[in-house]
């Protein structure tokens, strides 16, 4: 193996803070990945109706969209460590409910306020914290292939979850008799999981902070930041970039994971063993799909990759339901995910670039606040859809707008570039 690549050059360039990080979100993405494949078969199981389990998951994401605005527009100001600690600890709480307890009310309430991915995607204020954390102690250059291999590790630590996930409760299902026991055990196993990300986050270091002296040192007559969103110069580019983002998480939405694998248990009776072992296929080849993105975005830009390898990925994904028999849909839901996730690593690193330095923790929770408020709807459509027997039709529809959002973001964003493509890019 050629040591000399630049892939595996740029993972000398973490620091101890950056290996923590890395840390935290395989921790974290193993966790998601672990539930998403049993979230909603959970759900069902303990006597949730479809619309139910649509309505819940959406509140899930709602209450997402608060909790982690509050949480990334005060991670610069009290402390990104102490905030993402405050993160954890929702997780913690989240799958404790989750996990003993029937009743709808309470769960809506930890729905609402704790933390549950049932995409198996990033959810809470975790990502965007890190981002800005990873992203000051980076070389410009380097920005984009670091991210790529955090949205990698990520990935690989999803398909992980997945399948031990469905594994973990095929086991216990045929221990005890009953697949109830089986997916508690997995929702239990996640909130162990959230103790883990509590310790981990304790390990970080002033380091990870927003730089004090830089504060300091700006005019008195103008303020660092204004408003509630923490944003200044870069607003209006953020604002406009975050209601692009909106249609695609809307579209992603409505074909979470844990809805995916819902499907493929009405469609075809998929076991949760085997649901986990696709899963893990799946996302395996997302994640080895984001490391290539660093190279095409090198060729073509971060803007065109985004665009251009979405697409196809956007096809196949329509093409999931049409597919007559188990193998074919695995297949094509497979390679969908072999190219659906280069535009992740390159729009992180995009939103980094081309806003000021002293906006990236507000600008980065602004976009994945907007991404997660448009998806919390989606669920409860697909769900609504689910139960008057129309399983299909959401691949559709979230196939479609995706598209929709590659062109228009190509059309509204292909001139703006990031100062590595260009001596002299055009700023919003």
């Amino acid at each position: 193996m050629n040591l000399q690549l630049p892939e595996i050059q740029t993972l000398k360039l973490l620091t101890a803070d950056g290996k923590v990080l890395f840390s935290t979100r395989v921790v974290r993405l193993f966790a998601y990945g672990l539930l998403s494949v049993v979230l909603a078969l959970y759900l069902a199981e303990i006597g949730l109706t479809e619309t139910q389990i649509g309505l819940l998951l959406s509140l899930t994401l709602a209450g997402d969209v608060v909790v982690s605005l509050a949480i990334t527009a005060a991670a610069d100001r009290i402390g990104r460590r102490v905030m993402l600690q405050l993160g954890a600890v929702l997780v913690i709480f989240a799958g404790t409910v989750f996990a003993w307890s029937r009743y709808l009310p309470l769960l809506t309430i930890a729905a609402i306020i704790g933390t549950i991915s049932p995409s198996g995607n990033e959810v809470g204020p975790f990502l965007a914290i890190e981002q800005a954390a990873l992203t000051q102690t980076l070389p410009v250059k380097s920005r984009t292939q670091v991210f790529a291999w955090y949205s990698l590790v990520g990935s690989l630590a999803t398909a992980l979850g997945s399948l031990c996930g469905g594994a973990l409760a095929q086991s216990f299902r045929q221990v005890t008799g009953r697949a109830l026991d089986g997916y508690r055990a997995v929702i239990v196993l996640y909130a162990s999981l959230g103790m883990a990300l509590l310790i981990l986050f304790a390990r970080l270091s002033p380091a990870t902070e927003i730089e004090k002296s830089s504060a300091s040192s700006a005019p008195a007559a103008e303020p660092r930041s204004t408003g509630m969103l923490g944003l200044r110069r870069s607003r209006g580019f953020v604002i406009k970039l975050s209601g692009l983002f909106m249609i695609d998480a809307f579209a992603g939405g409505l074909i979470v994971q844990s809805l995916v694998a819902y499907w493929f248990y009405v469609r075809f009776g998929v076991r949760p063993a085997l649901l986990g072992g696709i899963f893990f296929g799946a996302n395996i080849f997302a994640g080895v799909s984001a490391l290539a993105a660093a190279r095409i975005a090198n060729r073509i830009g971060l803007v065109n990759t985004m665009v251009w390898t979405h697409i196809p990925s956007n096809i196949l994904l329509m093409l999931v339901p049409l597919m007559p028999n188990l193998p074919l849909a695995i297949a094509v839901l497979i390679a969908r995910f072999s190219i659906s996730q280069m535009d992740v690593p390159t729009r992180q690193s995009y939103t980094m670039a081309v806003v000021d330095p002293e906006e990236r923790s507000a600008a980065a929770g602004v976009t994945n606040v907007a991404r997660t408020a448009a998806s919390a709807l989606a669920p409860l459509v697909t769900g609504g859809l689910f139960g008057a027997a129309l399983l299909s039709l959401p691949f559709f529809l979230s196939g479609g707008l995706k598209i929709c959002y590659d062109v228009l973001l190509f059309r509204s964003f292909r001139s703006i570039r990031p100062p590595e493509e260009s001596s002299s890019p055009q700023r919003h």
